[in-house]
């Protein structure tokens, strides 16, 4: 680097500019496919616990 350069960080990463809207995350950061078919009993309740933990956290 020269002299008046200074380092910029890259914005690319975050801003995913060529990503479309519903690729992004959704608003409550849960991102997974889940098929009541083919879940198990450990699934059922992972899936309970993870929806009570919610329910706490949002009140």
């Amino acid at each position: 680097m020269t002299r008046g350069q200074s380092h910029q960080g890259d914005n690319n990463a975050s801003s995913m500019p060529q990503t479309p809207k519903y690729a992004k995350t959704s608003a409550d950061g849960r991102d997974i496919e889940f098929s009541e078919e083919l879940a198990d009993a450990a699934d059922l309740e992972a899936q309970a616990r993870s929806e009570a933990a919610d329910r706490r956290a949002k009140s």
